[in-house]
């Protein structure tokens, strides 16, 4: 992942040398993770989005990276109604300190969002879904396209869609990045550090939408459900 590429294969390395000195019947309970249930909020399924994103009509001036060791090779797309990625997710832990989210889990750690709740205060990456944009630079604007803090967000994931918002702003060349508790919902594995997908997200934000207030995931669900079905009408 984005900074995180070496602690990772750190720890699977070891996590690897730790299994094979064990038998068979003792393997690590790392390795045996517990089943996720499929997510499925809102009635539109991955399948119906996905069947509307296969063309990309590029809208950004160049591509981003998904990591920053790897080479630029992801558009934003434009469709009527919104834009769209397929990326990665890098796990963004940043906002309010909570016990999964905060210096001492995340060597990356600041105590601030771009945008913020309805108090004033950081959101919280550990409770909200919300997934970060590039920074505004000459590969794109994001709000020249529509996009505002709050906006809502399908996020799709193997077979699974889930409701966000776009909560904070991230490196101006890197794309690809989503909350402690965004990836969770999805059961990508949510540590800052050596967590996240490499791969197979599809991220797709609504023009000119945003969830009130912004920390309430029960309202980005329901109007993203409603643009989910008027997005499938207008493509």
């Amino acid at each position: 992942m984005r900074r995180r590429m070496f602690a990772l294969a750190t720890a699977s390395g070891a996590a690897l040398l730790a299994a094979a000195a064990l038998p068979a019947t003792a393997q690590p309970a790392a390795h045996r993770a517990a089943p996720h249930a499929a997510l499925q909020e809102g009635s539109v399924s991955a399948a119906q989005l996905l069947a509307k994103l296969k063309d990309c009509q590029q809208i950004s001036h160049g591509k981003y990276r998904t990591d920053e060791e790897t080479s630029a090779t992801v558009p934003v797309c434009g469709k009527n109604g919104a834009v769209f990625w397929k990326a990665d997710m890098d796990i963004d832990c940043d906002g309010q300190i909570t016990a999964q989210c905060s210096a001492d889990t995340d060597p990356w750690f600041q105590d601030d969002t771009r945008f913020h709740q309805s108090d004033g205060k950081p959101l919280n990456a550990a409770k909200l879904p919300y997934v970060v944009v590039p920074s505004t630079s000459g590969i794109w604007n994001y709000e020249s396209a529509g996009i505002k803090g709050g906006g809502v967000v399908a996020v799709i994931y193997n077979n699974q869609v889930e409701y966000a918002v776009v909560g904070d702003t991230g490196p101006e060349k890197i794309i690809g990045e989503a909350s402690y508790a965004a990836a969770k919902g999805l059961g990508i594995d949510p540590n800052p550090e050596t967590g996240g997908a490499d791969s197979g997200v599809t991220y797709v934000l609504f023009k000119n939408s945003k969830a009130s207030p912004i920390e309430s995931h029960a309202d980005a669900v329901s109007r993203g459900d409603a643009l989910a079905k008027k997005f499938l009408q207008e493509n």
